[in-house]
């Protein structure tokens, strides 16, 4: 079912990424920040409920969908106590799922959700360029104009070490020197305390020792 469902989300290009089990799961989603969450009440190692909760219990506030086989009353009204957003009973369509996965998205992203336009993704981040504007859920977070072109660099190379002067080069246009360099640096650190959930233990722009910083994909 897994596989089924990741071919026809990427042919609605989506973006997908499958854990085959709870423990896995709730990994992913502390270091991933996925825009959503499906999830399967039936799993090898525990219930969906119970990754639900734990998902939760992280502070995690993308939505969650819950799919399972169940159709009792009081197994939809536990999801949903446990802090699942929608619920789906198998067997369903994938136009059904599609539907759904939309409408929790423009719930939780508002305009953002839509797919196109001029937009960059970081973790659970969502950079409109043509606004200028950065989003986490449905709250704003305010960057100065330079804070905005590094955010926005960095995250046109998810995973890649980028030093510097490559970064000076891009977002300033500035030739390379060690007050330059110097410069980077305070300017990342002012990005983090803005968009790292603890900016002491900064989980999304990442130091790559002797060379510059790179974001997590």
């Amino acid at each position: 079912m897994a596989h089924s469902l990741i071919d026809g989300l990427e042919q609605a290009n989506f973006q997908v990424m499958w854990q085959e089990n709870g423990r896995d799961g709730i990994a992913y989603a502390r270091d991933h920040h996925p825009h959503l969450i499906i999830l399967d009440v039936r799993l090898p190692d525990q219930t969906g409920f119970d990754v639900c909760r734990q998902i939760r219990q992280l502070k995690l506030r993308q939505p969650i969908l819950m799919l399972t086989a169940r159709h009792e009353e009081a197994d939809k009204v536990l999801g949903l106590e446990m802090g699942a957003d929608d619920y789906v009973t198998k067997p369903f369509s994938l136009r059904e799922l599609l539907s759904r996965i939309r409408a929790l998205l423009r719930r939780a992203y508002g305009e953002l959700a839509t797919t196109g336009g001029n937009q960059l993704y970081a973790a659970d981040l969502v950079i409109d360029l043509d606004k200028g504007l950065v989003w986490r859920g449905d709250s704003r977070i305010d960057l100065t104009p330079i804070e905005l072109r590094l955010l926005a660099f960095l995250a046109r190379h998810p995973g890649q070490a980028l030093s510097r002067r490559q970064i000076l080069d891009a977002v300033w246009g500035a030739p390379v020197d060690v007050d330059n360099e110097r410069t980077v640096n305070v300017h990342i650190r002012r990005l983090r305390e803005k968009v790292e959930l603890e900016p002491s233990k900064p989980n999304l722009i990442l130091t790559v020792p002797g060379v510059g910083y790179r974001l997590v994909p």
